[in-house]
């Protein structure tokens, strides 16, 4: 973070200053939420949350090192001097002020393109690209994970230094609104929309209104800037209507390059699951002296990362990089973020693909097409552990009775339902025609784990997908961690599932 006195911030946020002895000699350089992340100089945000208050690990923050609190009530030494705080009305409103203050001082000391990401999938990976083509050309700053929401792009924010060049900001929503603010705290010089899905259809009210909150990051960057959108996706090749900025396209379905687009042609999967494929840049996008086209492999798994690999190349590309730079620096790479199609390979033989950081109907349908792939192109055992798709409102009986009838159609080998919400997913499968032994359920992850111990055997493909709040990522974490003690080297254990 920059250095900025105690007198800065107060003003930046237009807080009243408690127990600092001299507002313009008392100077923070970094800030987070947490007090374990505490350093010597640092800014507390003593932010009040869900199932904790920020408040009362203030004493423990600046034990650790802070030496200023951002509050929304003073607090007191066991001696009753108060504690160095900046006290305000709203914490969390607050630091999008402080972090707008800093776009602002770091946009006035250097150039800076600040990369603004939305869109129902693909968020964190795209910006994980990003990032990884960016990092060679200057200082670069992304968030950590999935740091996107009211809380997590100030904190990205924080991390930046005066001389940042590139500032790539992940942009998530749960309401309205959301999104709007956000671009109003770092004002994008490009906006990039990936696609709109059905996840959280209950939440917003179905997918017009979710395109319609994605859509607010299209309308906040001006016409000096760039908007970058899906044109396979109709519902974000509509919002080019609303852009006030020059829009560039994105695509995997065309041979014809227009010229401010880039073209992903020649798509195959490796046996692996990882895209190979020609990146075909738009004459207007790239410089005479550049090559058009750049053929590379990405460390990806699933063909659904083309779109994720075609808009940080676009993004690249409006943030001035070139088409060859770009192909070297995409070549290889695989996800920086965790449970996005993490592939582990155990001793014996069972390769997990741990893909449950988040899913939607459409994620887990293009999660489910890769493991097909991949087990049938080395004559594999598939194995699907599924759970709940949260979020889904009315919808989601229906959207997982959808998917009991995919992995029946895929030929998914065997099935494993974890979850009462998911349940609907087992009983659509077994009335497409799964036979008993083919599809399980399970109501909890430890029931779960039991019968993957039992079952799984050499040479399978397990992919765990859910959404985040139903937990599967940990359990494929422990399921990736286990010696494999439960197969008999037989061939035979898991052949009743």
């Amino acid at each position: 973070m920059i250095e900025l006195s105690a007198a800065e911030v107060a003003e930046a946020v237009d807080g009243r200053l408690v127990g600092v002895v001299d507002p313009h000699a008392a100077t923070v350089a970094a800030a987070d939420t947490d007090s374990r992340a505490m350093a010597p100089g640092a800014l507390f945000i003593a932010k009040p949350g869900e199932t904790t208050d920020g408040h009362l690990f203030i004493a423990e923050a600046l034990a650790a090192g802070a030496v200023l609190v951002l509050a929304e009530r003073e607090t007191a030494a066991e001696d009753g001097t108060p504690h160095p705080a900046v006290i305000v009305d709203d914490v969390v409103a607050a630091m999008a002020r402080l972090a707008a203050e800093v776009v602002r001082r770091i946009r006035a000391h250097s150039p800076t393109t600040v990369i603004g990401i939305t869109g129902s999938a693909g968020k964190t990976t795209t910006k994980d690209l990003l990032r990884g083509i960016l990092e060679a050309e200057g200082p670069t700053v992304a968030p950590q994970g999935s740091y996107n929401s009211e809380v997590g792009v100030p904190l990205t924010v924080f991390t930046a230094a005066l001389e940042t060049r590139f500032l790539v900001v992940e942009m998530g929503a749960d309401a309205p609104g959301n999104i709007r603010d956000l671009a109003a705290i770092v004002e994008p010089d490009v906006g990039v929309v990936l696609m709109v899905g059905s996840a959280h259809a209950g939440k917003f009210g179905g997918a017009e209104k979710i395109a319609a909150v994605k859509q607010e990051l299209v309308e906040a960057v001006g016409g000096e800037g760039t908007v970058i959108l899906n044109d396979d996706d109709p519902q974000v090749r509509a919002m080019a209507d609303a852009a006030r900025a020059p829009v560039a396209w994105i695509t995997a379905d065309s041979m014809d390059v227009a010229p401010r687009a880039v073209a992903a042609q020649q798509v195959m999967l490796d046996d692996d699951g990882r895209p190979q494929l020609t990146l075909a840049f738009g004459a207007e996008l790239v410089d005479p002296d550049e090559p058009r086209a750049v053929e590379l492999t990405s460390g990806l798994i699933g063909a659904h990362h083309v779109t994720n690999l075609l808009a940080a190349a676009a993004a690249a590309a409006v943030a001035g990089v070139g088409p060859a730079a770009i192909g070297e620096r995409l070549h290889g790479r695989g996800a920086s973020s965790r449970w996005r199609m993490e592939r582990t390979e155990r001793a014996d033989g069972v390769t997990i693909l741990n893909d449950a950081y988040n899913a939607s109907p459409e994620s887990m349908r293009e999660a489910l097409r890769t493991l097909a792939m991949i087990s049938r192109s080395a004559g594999r055992r598939s194995v699907a552990v599924l759970g709940a798709m949260l979020e889904l409102g009315d919808e989601s009986i229906a959207r997982h009775a959808q998917l009991g009838e995919t992995v029946v159609r895929l030929d998914i080998s065997r099935v494993l339902v974890v979850g009462e919400e998911a349940y609907p997913l087992y009983r659509s499968a077994i009335a497409e025609g799964s036979w008993g032994a083919e599809v399980r359920w399970a109501a909890t992850a430890d029931e779960a784990e039991e019968l993957l111990a039992d079952e799984l055997r050499t040479g399978d493909v397990v992919l765990f997908k859910s959404s985040h709040g139903a937990g599967l990522r940990l359990l494929g974490d422990r399921v990736a961690g286990r010696p494999g003690d439960a197969l008999d080297g037989s061939g035979k254990a898991g052949t009743t599932w």
